[in-house]
Parts: structure tokens; C-alpha cells; sequence
């Protein structure tokens, strides 16, 4: 166990972040990539864990550059002195100010690459570029039927002086299933676009494709760059495939109230659980406002004091009930209950996203509201 949270005496809903975790997950990342360089993945707010901090420990343990999706996200780090190279790959505004914070930019159309080469005009320096191809994800990125215009205009662009085609980038559509054949068509179209950009005298020196799952177990997609996100953070890159990361986040509130019930009360809205025996039941102050989804109702456990008691009744909004049993489990008013993290017991993001039938990102990036981040580890 990792975390640093009390066993009592918690005082609100908190989700701590170890910091040295996510480094020492960047180090297990890079020892699989010796070949490549890293960048780190701290889009949406680092997946949840809070990006200036995570940018200092994704630093410390090997990474050399940041990817991020917005412009605001990159000058954000930029701002709290954040040097390292930043690449923003989904910006749709924003490019003057990317440009004059040496920002990189991704472009992903022939219309948008005109957009940066005019902020490039503007502001009277060259924009650095990835562009990023489609290669059979179909979402965002030049699309084949598009790839020549592009090409050109990168061309162009190179010789005004406005543009410096850094990168050729791709997501891939299979990412999380390393044995997947389709990884192979990405592969092999996204090395096809490059060697036609440097036959029309383009040279990037950075291709990347390699998301966490690749990272860890495709050599043959790493190219110039790797860009991890969700192994940083400790969640599961590949179902059933042990990496040795450590989670990163703990969930974790305060026990604030334990009551006797008599077999036959009925509990929370509606009363979907009614108690089958003389039972003690304890309120957790956190609720589907912070993160904890209303479809867990009855469906989760938490762990106190390496013990696992079941949440019962339905989630609110702000706080949910959990069955200490007849003799209360040794649970006292105060003590701290771990909804998901680094303590005996305890249960993982992903046993959540299995409950709910969505991904731990999707758990990570959904804690919020009254939930307070805290910061345990050194990077």
C-alpha cells in the first residue's frame, strides 16, 4: 500500500495521487521502448490527476515531451513553467498564442493546416507541425482522399517559412488488443504516408502511433515516439496482462455516520434494498455529483481497515450507504472508506469500469466535483 490517506480522521472526499506511482509507471513504460522517446499522454487534466503536478513526475521518470488536446491545456503547463516540448493535437483555436509559446500543432485537414499556417503569418514565426493521419480510425486526421492536398500545402507552407513539419502521427483504432490485424494496416498505411512525404522532400523526424497497450507490447509501432496515457496512471492497458504499475489515484471518504436497522427497513430512494437481518449501516459523503456513478447502485464495495463492506440502496447525488453487517464490522464514525485505489482491499478503477461496462478512463476523468485532490509521493 501506497497511499499516505488516514485509517480515521479523514475529513472529506479525497483523491490522492501518488505521484512517485506515476513515475515509477513512466520508467515501466520507457524500459519497453528503450528505442523510442516518450510522450507523456496529460490530456483531459492528466486523465483526472491533475497535469502540472503529473507533468513534474511523468518528467522524473523518463518522459522528454507532454501531449496534451487543447491549446489551453499546453499553454496552461506552459504558463506554470512547463519547458519541455508540447504537442496540442486537437486545437481548433488558439494557434497565435500556441505558436509564440512554442507549442506544437496538430493538424489533421487541409483546412485546418491553412488555418495554422495563417497564425503562423501573423505572428511572424513558423508552427511547428504533426500532422496527424487518418489511417483507418476515421475520426480525426487527413483523410487518404485528402493526403495529397495536404502534402502539398505542407510543401509550400515549408518553403514560405511559415510551417516546420516536425511529425507524422496516427491513433489507433485497436489499440487495447495487441494481437489485433488491423494494427497491422495502421502500421503499414501510416508508413507508406511518411516515405511519400519524404519522396516529395518532407522530412519529419518524429512518427508516432503507440499508445499505452502498444508502448508495452508492439516494438513494430514504437517509431521515433511513444505517446502512453492510461499506464502512467496505473489503469489496465490490456485486460488481463500484468505490467507491474502501480494506481496512481486512491478515492477515498469518511465514514460520517453509522446507524442500527431492523431487518425489513427499507434504504435510500425507493428502497431497492431492504435489510434482510438486524443490520449497522454506515453514510459515505460522496455521491454521482463526485464520480460514483448512480448505475454502481448495489453493485460495489468499499474497504475499511482492509476489510470490504457493500455499498446498498441507491447512490445519490451526494452520499451513499454501505452494510457493516450485524456487529458493525468494528467500523467507527470516522474512519476511512476506500472506494477505489492503493489499500487493502481495495478495488481498482477498472473493477468499476467492469461494473459499468465503460474503461477506467472513463472512472479516472469522472472524479469531480466536491472531491479534493491531494498529493502523496515523490516524483
Amino acid at each position: 500500500m501506497n497511499t499516505t490517506l488516514p485509517a480515521a480522521g479523514l475529513d472529506r472526499l479525497t483523491a490522492q495521487v501518488d505521484l512517485g506511482a506515476i513515475a515509477h509507471n513512466t520508467a515501466v513504460v520507457a524500459r519497453h521502448a528503450p528505442s523510442a522517446a516518450l510522450m507523456a499522454v496529460l490530456k483531459g487534466d492528466a486523465y483526472g490527476h491533475g497535469a502540472l503536478p503529473v507533468a513534474r513526475a511523468v518528467l522524473a521518470g523518463g518522459a522528454t515531451e507532454i501531449g496534451v488536446t487543447t491549446v489551453d491545456e499546453a499553454i496552461a503547463l506552459r504558463e506554470d513553467g512547463v519547458t519541455v516540448p508540447l504537442l496540442s493535437w486537437l486545437g481548433t483555436a488558439g494557434y497565435e498564442r500556441a505558436i509564440d509559446a512554442d507549442v506544437r500543432l496538430g493538424a489533421s485537414s487541409p483546412r485546418q493546416l491553412a488555418n495554422i499556417v495563417a497564425a503562423a503569418r501573423a505572428v511572424g514565426r513558423p508552427a511547428v507541425v504533426h500532422v496527424k493521419v487518418d489511417t483507418g480510425l476515421n475520426r480525426n486526421g487527413v483523410s487518404a482522399h485528402e493526403w495529397a492536398e495536404t502534402r502539398d500545402a505542407l510543401v509550400a507552407a515549408e518553403r514560405a517559412g511559415h510551417v516546420r513539419l516536425q511529425g507524422v502521427f496516427t491513433h489507433l483504432a485497436h489499440g487495447d488488443e495487441p494481437e489485433h490485424p488491423f494494427l497491422d494496416v495502421q502500421r503499414d498505411v501510416l508508413a507508406a504516408t511518411v516515405a511519400d512525404a519524404r519522396a516529395h522532400g518532407l522530412t519529419p523526424t518524429q512518427v508516432h502511433a503507440a499508445n499505452s497497450a502498444a508502448s508495452l507490447t508492439r516494438p513494430d509501432l514504437h517509431f521515433d515516439l511513444v505517446r502512453p496515457g492510461i499506464a502512467l496512471y496505473g489503469g489496465v492497458p490490456v485486460p488481463d496482462r500484468d505490467f507491474g504499475l502501480r494506481p496512481a489515484m486512491t478515492f477515498a471518504a469518511p465514514v460520517i455516520l453509522i446507524k442500527r436497522i431492523a431487518r425489513g427497513d427499507g434504504v435510500s430512494y425507493g428502497h431497492t434494498w431492504i435489510a434482510p437481518r438486524d443490520t449497522v449501516v454506515g453514510l459515505v459523503p460522496a455521491g454521482y455529483a463526485d464520480g460514483v456513478w448512480r448505475p454502481l447502485s448495489g453493485r460495489f464495495e468499499v474497504a475499511i481497515g482492509g476489510r470490504r463492506f457493500p455499498q446498498v440502496g441507491r447512490v445519490c447525488m451526494d452520499q451513499f450507504v454501505i452494510d457493516l453487517g450485524p456487529d458493525g464490522g468494528g467500523v467507527s464514525e470516522g474512519d476511512t472508506a476506500v472506494l477505489f485505489g492503493d489499500a487493502p482491499g481495495a478495488d481498482r478503477a477498472a473493477d468499476w469500469a467492469d461494473t459499468l461496462g465503460t474503461i477506467d478512463y472513463e472512472v479516472f476523468t469522472g472524479v469531480r466535483g466536491r472531491a479534493v485532490r491531494t498529493y502523496a509521493g515523490r516524483p
